[in-house]
């Protein structure tokens, strides 16, 4: 018997969960031990971020329109990433951005090689497959943000306005759950659904997303030196 829509999204999330002790930025930040500017260069990276990943899951919905239940599991996230760029802005401001510091940064590149593949994706990849690595990838990046909101609250002394980025992707989100769900079933039952892309997809999104978090770890070693 084959899995059914229930069972696909938690198991391949389980299956592309990243390895605990990859991500060591976010233990210093639990720790309230990395500094000011790297807080400063998750805020200004994450302004690239978000800006792109909203234009790729608006393309993404676009390519996915012969999917109802997939192009609006797309559309529900690109409009999350609207709200996500708006509530960014406190964050930054409470690190010391200002818009003269926000243009005359230089993102890095190991920071936006996920964007970037994000971007990939909603040119060249399947939207179905697509769909279920980024619910899977969502995971780890939900509990890295529940893991930094309380750090910045406990360490930093950061206000709810300026952690209210972070609360936003930690949170629960039951309708775009069910979304997913639907989207999944549609697509077993139309026999599109190809599970070894899933994972394919699902391992550089993973990998990309370790590197995102490893570059910030390194800027804050060698801001240390």
């Amino acid at each position: 018997m084959g899995r059914t829509a229930g069972q696909l999204p938690e198991t391949t999330t389980r299956q592309l969960a990243p390895d605990p002790g990859a991500n060591r930025l976010v233990p210093l930040l639990a720790r309230g031990a990395a500094g000011r500017d790297t807080l400063a260069a998750l805020a200004l990276e994450q302004r690239w971020v978000i800006a792109a990943d909203h234009r790729s899951f608006l393309y993404l919905a676009g390519r996915a329109a012969q999917e109802p239940r997939t192009a609006a599991w797309f559309t529900a996230l690109a409009e999350g990433e609207a709200s996500a760029g708006r509530l960014l802005e406190a964050f930054a401001a409470a690190c010391g951005v200002h818009e003269e510091r926000a243009v005359a940064y230089e993102p890095l590149p190991g920071c936006q090689a996920y964007p970037a593949y994000v971007a990939w994706l909603a040119l060249n990849g399947s939207p179905s497959e697509t769909m279920l690595a980024l619910h899977a990838n969502f995971s780890a990046w939900g509990g890295c943000c529940a893991a930094i909101a309380e750090a910045l609250r406990r360490h930093y002394g950061f206000t709810d306005e300026a952690c209210a980025f972070f609360d936003f992707f930690a949170g629960p989100a039951p309708e775009l759950e069910r979304t997913a769900t639907a989207a999944v079933q549609a697509a077993l039952d139309a026999g599109r659904l190809d599970e070894d892309l899933v994972h394919r997809y699902g391992h550089l999104l993973r990998a990309y997303e370790a590197m995102f978090w490893e570059t910030l770890w390194e800027l804050e070693v060698r801001q240390e030196d």
